[in-house]
């Protein structure tokens, strides 16, 4: 065996996926390696004599016509040739040199011997070919117990009864169905609606002990209007809602219905639940005073770096950290309210941006504003003023930054009567400009966490249909088509003066997959803000194809990660990540994200503006 040159290894080493290979495997594949120098007059003879090899590039730039007319441009780093050409087979006539370079050349034999030791290699390259992103912890994260969307996990045998049902009819059917639980259920406008629950424990403590006739429908001692969730959401929702709430048993409905489809209890929180996620929600819970809840919040910083150590654990953290911001707004609500009594009449807290997506970071700051039932008089307008100002001076001292921009309550254009809310709206739509789009663009994310949650409802049946315009959608996608990710033609990153090997995440990669999504959602006129939930819910015959959808998801979880990997361990709040921390294929996943997004974007702009940029 003759000896390889040590810039072979080392190069080897770098480039993805090889920089997995145990050193003897990265020396036996540099060993059956050999080195082209191309050029515009010998490409097409070399290249001739190697079908069956793939290509790795050291230097030099190429382009590649690819079979449906489009053309790829090539540098170092990236691979052409056997495995990942999308043709049957490759061929050298497509290929261009427009600056002429060094291709390692590695033979279909040795490449078949290590894609059957190392799985990893062949969805790597499967993955490059089919031009989507890869990332096995990313497929891994979907088995989290916190990540699973309740429909997942819907009980199997979920039992009803009607309310006029006897209460002895209802514990004889509980036995033979063998449930702890029994739905109750009436038809409310022609449809069945969940109106109670009866529990094991209702019937000790509101039956037996009470000596109730059991002759008496279950009306009378089940619990009433129960809180439910709705299947759309996550396993860790229905966690957060069952600790403030302080409930057992959970039902579980079918989006925008009532109609109960499943149940989760405290029981299948226990085969899931991570102990310290629930430890942290329920001291917030706890918290009685001001000072108590600025303490605790001051120890979601210690708890990230401490406990989340799988890249699949930041897959949740953004939504964590949106929860335990809920938590502490309605705590100094309710904490306004018993030093200065009840509102004069019905609000609705309103969350902004990353707080309403769920995606929020140890450096986002608060966006929030307040829906009232009606405009109010002077006095009235005190107690919202105070009761905003509260609240965001005590989200600040829990460490949740004010808004640079004031777009919170405490700002007076932040509180809007519902008539006002819809007012503004139909503003947005009449008179669109390039500024207004970039400032409202935030408040098209928008959850309630607060106050009359049929206030919010009232506002989004109102403006849905406003936001489905045509015209309008199409501002926004040539807004987002305008916006760039920082990778030249050939593939190079790129960065900003100053900023040399730093790339800002957010504003370049995920506030464009956010926008995007976001656009596809109003035209679906979907109410969920959370990108990651859009996308699941995204109807697929008239919006992205579910393998289009999947894969900004995984781009989307992808980019996160780095973001959060990159704040926790370096205990920083900003979003620009060092491209010399990322690892060889995590380099050139960075790189196939962004040219999926360049792509998207394109699509959404055939799709809402029927033109390409």
């Amino acid at each position: 065996m003759h000896a390889v040159p040590q810039q072979v290894i080392n190069f080897l080493a770098t480039s993805a996926p090889f920089d997995k290979l145990k050193p003897q495997q990265l020396t036996a594949l540099a060993t059956s390696c050999s080195v082209l120098y191309l050029t515009a007059q010998n490409a097409s003879t070399l290249l001739k004599d190697n079908l069956s090899s793939l290509f790795l590039i050291q230097s030099g730039q190429f382009s590649l016509q690819e079979p449906d007319g489009s053309v790829s441009h090539l540098s170092d780093g990236d691979y052409f040739g056997h495995l990942v050409a999308k043709q049957q087979a490759f061929n050298p006539e497509f290929l261009t040199v427009n600056h002429p370079g060094l291709v390692y050349v590695i033979p279909s034999e040795a490449l078949a011997n290590n894609l059957q030791l190392i799985p990893e290699l062949q969805l790597f390259f499967s993955a490059y070919k089919e031009q989507t992103l890869h990332n096995q912890a990313i497929d891994d994260s979907n088995s989290i117990w916190l990540h699973k969307p309740l429909a997942e996990v819907l009980s199997e045998k979920l039992v009803s009864a009607r309310q006029d049902t006897p209460i002895l009819l209802a514990v004889q059917l509980m036995a033979q169905q063998q449930v702890s639980t029994l739905m109750i259920t009436d038809f409310i406008d022609d449809e069945e609606q969940l109106v109670g629950i009866m529990t094991d424990r209702d019937i000790r403590n509101r039956v037996v002990a009470a000596q109730v006739d059991m002759q008496e429908p279950v009306a009378k001692v089940m619990t009433a209007n129960p809180c439910y969730i709705e299947k759309q959401h996550t396993l860790f929702d229905a966690l957060c809602l069952m600790t403030e709430m302080n409930i057992h048993h959970l039902p579980i409905v079918e989006s925008n219905k009532l109609l109960p489809i499943g149940l989760v209890t405290a029981t299948d929180m226990l085969r899931y639940q991570r102990a310290n996620v629930l430890f942290i929600i329920g001291e917030l819970m706890k918290a009685q005073s001001l000072y108590e809840l600025t303490r605790l919040s001051w120890q979601l910083p210690q708890y990230f770096s401490t406990h989340a150590k799988r890249l699949g654990d930041f897959d949740v953290a953004g939504k964590i950290l949106s929860q335990a911001t809920d938590i502490m707004t309605r705590k100094l609500i309710d904490f306004f309210q018993i030093k200065h009594g009840m509102p004069p009449f019905d609000y609705c807290w309103l969350v902004y941006g990353s707080q309403a997506r769920e995606d929020q970071t140890m450096g986002s700051d608060q966006d929030n504003g307040l829906l009232l039932a009606r405009i109010p008089d002077e006095t009235e307008a005190e107690y919202f003023a105070l009761m905003s100002d509260y609240v965001c001076k005590g989200l600040n001292k829990c460490g949740i930054a004010s808004c640079t921009g004031n777009i919170m309550a405490s700002n007076p254009e932040l509180r809007l009567s519902l008539e006002q809310a819809i007012s503004e709206a139909h503003t947005w739509i009449d008179s669109p400009t390039p500024k207004a789009l970039l400032s409202f663009n935030i408040f098209l994310d928008v959850r309630p966490v607060a106050g009359n949650i049929n206030l919010f409802k009232q506002l989004h049946q109102a403006r849905s249909p406003l936001f489905n315009q045509s015209r309008f959608l199409a501002l926004l996608a040539r807004q987002v088509g305008d916006l760039s990710v920082p990778l030249s033609m050939f593939k190079r990153f790129t960065y900003d003066k100053g900023t040399a090997d730093a790339i800002n995440l957010k504003k370049y990669a995920l506030n464009i997959i956010n926008s995007l999504v976001r656009i596809y959602a109003l035209s679906a006129q979907l109410s969920m803000p959370s990108t990651l939930s859009r996308l699941a819910n995204l109807p697929s015959e008239d919006s992205l194809t579910k393998r289009d959808a999947d894969n900004l998801r995984d781009i989307w979880l992808f980019l996160n990660r780095l973001r959060w990997r990159h704040q926790v361990s370096n205990k920083v709040t900003n979003n620009s990540i060092l491209i010399k921390d990322l690892s060889a294929i995590e380099k050139h996943q960075l790189k196939a994200a962004f040219q999926a997004i360049q792509v998207a974007q394109q699509g959404a702009l055939m799709k809402f503006c029927g033109e390409m940029s």
